[in-house]
């Protein structure tokens, strides 16, 4: 009964991005239904929220693709670019977005942080880079692990879902820990 974006989405933001936020996919009824990922529902409320108050956007929230938003030193992507069903990406469209992840990272060629947001971020974020980490990080959340010969940091985190924040799996205190932790890296 919605109409719906209902195609695939581009990442968006700074491309001179300090930070690199890699997502699961865009959500049915917010970034499928408003054409930007993160963007009206409660995974972006809490993002920009804490994007916001790091300084990393001019604005606290993201309810339609054109609200105003800008990002400064952030941009944001995903490991699969339509919302999936039941938010479980089959591996065929993880290996189908892949190519556009891989764009994306070598395009970004000032990022000294990635986010990765929940186990299959990390895992697809891990799977496209060309020199491979050792040892391969795990996940846990604020995991921190070297990159590059130390030239990159990637993090690792929960989802800001609703059944990680509703459950306080994801407190607000780390999430936006985190986020100041981040921006003190990328403003050395």
């Amino acid at each position: 009964d919605w109409e719906y974006w209902g195609r695939p989405l581009p990442g968006f933001g700074d491309s001179e991005a300090k930070l690199l936020i890699v997502g699961l996919a865009p959500a049915a009824h917010g970034g499928n239904r408003t054409g930007r990922m993160f963007t009206g529902d409660g995974s972006g409320e809490w993002l920009m929220r804490a994007l916001y108050q790091t300084g990393f956007a001019n604005q606290e929230t993201s309810i339609t693709k054109d609200d105003g938003l800008k990002l400064s030193g952030a941009y944001i992507t995903a490991a699969v670019r339509c919302a999936p069903p039941k938010n479980k990406p089959l591996n065929s469209e993880l290996v189908n977005c892949s190519q556009y992840l891989r764009k994306e990272i070598a395009l970004l060629q000032n990022v000294k942080v990635v986010l990765t947001l929940g186990r299959i971020a990390l895992d697809t974020y891990l799977s496209n880079l060309e020199q491979k980490i050792q040892p391969r990080p795990t996940f846990k959340h604020a995991g921190f692990h070297q990159m590059d010969g130390g030239n990159r940091l990637l993090v690792t985190s929960y989802h800001p879902s609703r059944q990680n924040t509703q459950t306080k799996r994801l407190l607000w205190d780390s999430w936006i820990a985190l986020f100041e932790r981040i921006k003190s890296i990328t403003n050395n």
